[in-house]
């Protein structure tokens, strides 16, 4: 078995631990509260991707990849006429269903690096997926991506750029050109999972020569965010 194979076996296995702690992250709770300066940063960052995503104005079949606890599928809903949501874990989806309050949205649990579209859709959106993809793969998914998109459809990415503070106090980065960390659970538990801080530069290059019409804005510290659109 290739590396990256036991890394995503790994980082599968860690998402579906992590579900009940996964929001602590994203709302700066606990070993990711880093204090109030950094915090009302890491806020103000998400809105400006928020307010992004908001001009950008998801419509129509949505598919969201990776879709986790709902966090942004919450924002995907208002506007689509559908959302599927695609993520290899039972227990986010329940979370993710939880926090919707019943808006139509249909889940599908699949590994994304084996899952297929069955169906074409007019926004794809993925938060905080692509620096979980090995660089040897990144391609093969954006393959999938445009397979699923229909024509005149629209993409829509965000992810994070490498600041310490971004994660954990218990933590550590292993550099800003590392594929992979160690990551900690509350109770303890290690687990080795991909973590890739592509270049917004980097992606803007290799996603042209692919085929794909591309704009990326970074926020001032935490995120990168992008929409994306067949040449």
């Amino acid at each position: 078995m290739a590396s990256s194979d036991r890394l995503i076996e790994e980082q599968i296995a860690y998402y579906q631990a992590r579900a009940g702690e996964y929001d602590e992250w994203f709302l700066r709770q606990g070993r990711y509260d880093h204090g109030p300066e950094m915090n009302a940063r890491w806020f103000a960052e998400v809105e400006q991707v928020a307010r992004a995503l908001e001009a950008f104005a998801p419509a129509g079949d949505v598919l969201e990849l990776a879709s986790g606890t709902g966090l942004w599928t919450q924002r995907l809903a208002p506007t689509a006429r559908s959302v599927t949501a695609v993520d290899s874990s039972p227990e986010v989806h329940a979370i993710n269903q939880e926090r919707l309050g019943g808006a139509p949205v249909r889940y599908v649990v699949a590994d994304l690096f084996r899952w297929q579209p069955d169906r074409q859709y007019d926004t794809i959106f993925f938060s905080f997926w692509l620096s979980h993809i090995p660089p040897e793969r990144l391609e093969s998914f954006w393959s999938i991506v445009h397979a699923a998109l229909a024509p005149g459809g629209r993409v829509f990415f965000v992810d994070a750029l490498y600041e310490e503070t971004s994660t954990a106090k218990n933590h550590q980065l292993e550099g800003p050109d590392a594929h992979a960390v160690t990551r900690r659970l509350n109770d303890g538990q290690e687990y080795r999972i991909i973590k890739v801080f592509y270049r917004p530069e980097m992606l803007t290059e290799r996603l042209t020569a692919w085929g794909w019409r591309v704009r990326i804005e970074r926020t001032p510290t935490y995120f990168y965010y992008g929409e994306a659109i067949i040449a």
